[in-house]
């Protein structure tokens, strides 16, 4: 059984429950700048992708001139709910009992370095990561750099040591550009058939199988 030693999570969708929120704020700002909406499925496709690809896929019809009302929209929507946020049952556990077994633990999100810190702080997590990269300090998934910076910054020796965890399609393709591994998770924003047509080690379905799934291949301390 192959062995880690760091894991790599995707943040939103995979630790934090937010998936239907950053939808709702999709929806909520095409509504008030009277755009076409997109349903559920169209919006949360583009979850962790940069902006300018996640809006031509989600509001094809955005106008170049909009972007930045459409952008203090969302934000807006979002929030609204932020406090509401709260990371999926089981996880602040799961990432005690990896830490005690020697994982080096990272994110790799398509948040900005402001929403990262500010879920970091409402969720008391900033002691459990080595590392993090975001999306407005390098490149967007499913571009490999956010991994390849990880891999020298976390001193990983082969990249097939490492492993990224996500719910969408852009982390497993992340993952395979950079030359690691993937795992999937179906509890977040992509459907279970879309992450099985990427490459991946297996695919779990809520946090007790993630758990579990990890602390068997972890290496030891």
């Amino acid at each position: 059984m192959k062995k880690y030693s760091a894991v790599v999570f995707d943040w939103d969708g995979t630790l934090m429950d937010s998936t239907h929120s950053i939808v709702t704020a999709i929806q909520g700002a095409c509504r008030d700048l009277e755009l076409p909406v997109p349903d559920d499925a169209q919006a949360s496709w583009v979850i962790g992708l940069p902006f300018d690809p996640a809006l031509r896929h989600a509001v094809p019809d955005l106008p170049e001139s909009m972007k930045p009302y459409f952008l203090e929209r969302f934000r807006t929507h979002y929030l609204v709910r932020d406090h509401q946020l709260k990371l999926f049952d089981g996880v602040e556990d799961m990432l005690d009992d990896l830490k005690a077994a020697g994982a080096n633990l990272a994110v790799a999100t398509g948040k900005n370095r402001i929403g990262l810190n500010r879920a970091l702080t409402a969720t008391s997590l900033h002691n459990y990561f080595t590392a993090t990269r975001c999306a407005d300090e390098t490149f967007g998934k499913p571009h490999p750099g956010m991994l390849l910076e990880l891999i020298d910054e976390l001193l990983v020796p082969d990249p097939t040591d490492l492993l990224m965890v996500g719910d969408t399609s852009h982390d497993l393709n992340m993952a395979a550009n950079a030359g690691v591994h993937g795992l999937g998770v179906t509890y977040g924003a992509h459907p279970e058939q879309e992450l099985r047509a990427c490459a991946h080690q297996g695919i779990v379905h809520d946090v007790t199988g993630l758990r579990t799934w990890l602390l068997d291949r972890v290496t030891q301390s």
